[in-house]
């Protein structure tokens, strides 16, 4: 495209089931997609394929073959560095564990929002869009395999 080789990775059920992370080579840049946003907890789209561990799978296989110096461009927010993708791939799998932790503990998801499992990464997270609940009942629906789960903005 315009003179420049275009690569597409897609890593399937990150945000969806039908993502790709287009990478610019001559230009050293990188789109992610949704499979990376910088509004903060990201939504994943669960009934549409997507999956945390796929996400994660999608960021961390992306880095992997791009150049430390690429500029990464996300789904939504500014502009972003590897070094930024490999923080949030951390609060997915941190946030991740305290959720399939609460399973294994044999909480509810009501439980699990009461108890506050993700107070640690609230402040720096939860939005407007993605709150710590919602995100809980994001993970809870991703590794529980809750395909059918609605996605349901909690104000």
């Amino acid at each position: 495209m315009n003179g420049e080789d275009i690569r597409a990775l897609h890593y399937p059920a990150g945000h969806t089931d039908g993502d790709a992370i287009i990478f610019f080579p001559k230009a050293n840049v990188v789109h992610m997609g949704d499979d990376y946003v910088r509004y903060g907890f990201p939504f994943i789209d669960v009934a549409a394929g997507g999956s945390v561990q796929g996400m994660i799978a999608a960021c961390e296989g992306a880095i992997a073959q791009l150049p430390p110096d690429v500029k990464v461009i996300p789904g939504h927010g500014q502009l972003s560095n590897p070094g930024e993708v490999r923080e949030y791939v951390k609060m997915l799998k941190e946030t991740t564990a305290a959720v399939e932790n609460a399973l294994n503990a044999g909480k509810s998801l009501d439980q699990m929002k009461k108890d506050k499992v993700l107070a640690p990464w609230e402040k720096h997270y939860s939005s407007k869009f993605m709150t710590s609940d919602l995100f809980i009942e994001t993970l809870y629906n991703s590794l529980t395999n809750r395909k059918n789960a609605p996605f349901v903005k909690h104000n």
